[in-house]
């Protein structure tokens, strides 16, 4: 059996490894708050968690798919946690059962009952999977969690259960063990074959021993150990076969378990988040997912996930209408929410790449193939490099690695020299990925490099800017020009009180500088 909860066809694979940069992702979009939040305490959840969120689809039909799975677990959570309950409780079940032989089985009869112990347990648990199924199948209409019920009542039928409990019966040998041997030319053992427990029982004329005999028995005295290790000798041969093959069994059925409760898993941590926002009166949309080739960016109240999550505060949503546009210049006041809008386009775009829904009133994008991230860093406390080098360095990787139809962020790049310099570095750099067909989303205080990009023109790009509105910043974006300020003056207020006076007027504004001239 299947569960294909994660992909219509397949099942998802948890031993890949993270994309390269994944560190870099997390911290820059803080996305440790997310995770905590999907986890709700539990380790293996996080585990799923960060392995679905980082490992991006690219195809927006499964992502719709994925959408529709999430849609019936968010209306139906009870059945979903109780059907995720089922599965980690048959592993935890496993655990039990092997730590209490110590991790291992020293021959055939107890790998044996070790195996059938497991099957026991499991045959339990999937019997409650079989009643949840037939219970509340009807009431879901999404195609996996569909296709899924129908499995568990078209495979764990009746006849199923009546058979493998048969079994399980038999393979506990309580009338003893019946096996056929050959003798070979050395009168060694040879041909050894376990048969039926049925084809032990005598007739009753013989029994009584008024009939021919069919069978002849001798009887071990306990004391004799060698005649016992013998006999066992000569049970774990015949019974070896069936002793593997009821541990590929119970093997086959705990494999099931595991991938049913990874792929719960990651439907159990969506419900954690949507319980946490729900809580906080966040609104959560689906996002509609575009093909990779389109260059479809919209939203309306989109928020920033990790910040609601960590803030007790309200937070400000943006509005952006930015179809056709693969490079986004963000420029404005200090404080005015440009990192904020930064981290929710990233964190969104992944939320919604995972099947996942997204804190905004409603979203749409198109499939990127991967997500980078390139925001600014403390000082080297080692000092092996200066600030520049660093960047560099970290722009030289992601560059390597980068692939037509990427998204890349940046908060405020190649801001550690001076204006003229950075500025032309990143002129060079944005406009040679957008020719390659990577869309950059970039927050700078460079006034010169978004000044000289809106002169130019240049097409698909989309200006947003951070106002100030009454002297403090409004933390909502809205599509304009660059300025030349980031109203400093108003961070240097709030820091020295406002009856502090304004700065000298003789500091001449940024955009009055000629061209090249750089503040050392």
């Amino acid at each position: 059996m299947k569960a294909y909860l994660l992909h219509p066809g397949r099942d998802f694979d948890f031993g890949a490894g993270l994309p390269v940069g994944h560190e870099e992702l997390i911290q820059d979009l803080e996305l440790a708050t997310l995770l905590k939040a999907m986890a709700a305490g539990d380790k293996f959840l996080a585990e799923v968690a960060v392995k679905i969120l980082l490992t991006s689809l690219d195809d927006p039909d499964v992502i719709r798919y994925r959408q529709r799975v999430l849609a019936d677990c968010l209306a139906h959570p009870e059945v979903i946690r109780q059907m995720y309950a089922v599965a980690a409780g048959a592993l935890e079940d496993k655990r039990h059962l092997w730590g209490g032989y110590g991790g291992s089985y020293q021959n055939a009869s107890s790998n044996l009952s070790g195996a059938v112990s497991q099957l026991e347990a499991y045959v339990a648990r999937l019997r409650q999977l079989r009643r949840i199924a037939d219970d509340r199948a009807g009431t879901f209409g999404s195609e996996g969690l569909m296709a899924l019920f129908a499995t568990l009542q078209r495979e764990l039928d009746d006849a199923y259960f009546e058979e493998i409990s048969d079994h399980l019966r038999q393979l506990r040998f309580r009338a003893g063990v019946l096996i056929s041997a050959e003798l070979d030319r050395d009168n060694s053992g040879t041909g050894f074959v376990l048969r039926a427990p049925d084809q032990a029982r005598r007739r009753w004329t013989e029994r009584l021993g008024i009939g021919p005999r069919t069978a002849y028995s001798f009887t071990i005295s306990p004391r004799d150990e060698a005649g016992g290790q013998i006999l066992a000798d000569l049970t774990s041969r015949g019974i070896n076969l069936v002793a593997n093959a009821a541990a590929q069994s119970a093997d086959h059925i705990g494999s099931y378990f595991t991938m049913l409760r990874a792929e719960l898993g990651f439907y159990v941590s969506c419900l954690n988040l949507a319980d946490k926002l729900a809580a906080k009166g966040v609104p959560v949309a689906v996002p509609d997912p575009a093909p990779p080739s389109s260059l479809t960016f919209s939203c309306t109240d989109l928020r920033d996930t990790c910040l609601e999550l960590a803030s007790p505060g309200r937070v400000t949503g943006n509005d952006v209408q930015g179809a056709g546009k693969s490079l986004v210049i963000i420029t404005g006041a200090n404080s005015g929410g440009k990192s904020t809008f930064l981290r929710s386009v990233g964190v969104a775009q992944l939320m919604m790449q995972c099947g996942m829904f997204v804190a905004a009133a409603s979203f749409s994008a198109g499939v990127c193939a991967r997500v980078f991230t390139h925001f600014k860093r403390d000082e080297d406390p080692a000092m092996k490099g200066g600030k520049l080098d660093e960047e560099l360095a970290r722009m030289s990787a992601i560059v390597s690695h980068i692939c037509p139809g990427a998204l890349l962020l940046c908060n405020e790049p190649f801001a550690s020299t001076n204006e003229a310099e950075g500025s032309e570095i990143g002129r060079q750099v944005f406009t040679a990925l957008c020719r390659a067909g990577v869309k950059i989303v970039v927050v700078t205080h460079l006034f010169d490099l978004a000044e000289s990009l809106y002169e130019k023109g240049v097409e698909g790009t989309l200006f947003m800017r951070a106002p100030r509105q009454a002297g403090a910043a409004a933390f909502r974006l809205m599509e304009g020009p660059p300025e030349p300020t980031a109203y400093g003056e108003d961070v240097y207020r709030r820091v020295f009180g406002e009856s502090a006076t304004a700065i000298a007027p003789a500091s001449p504004r940024l955009g009055s500088r000629p061209r090249g001239e750089s503040f050392g």
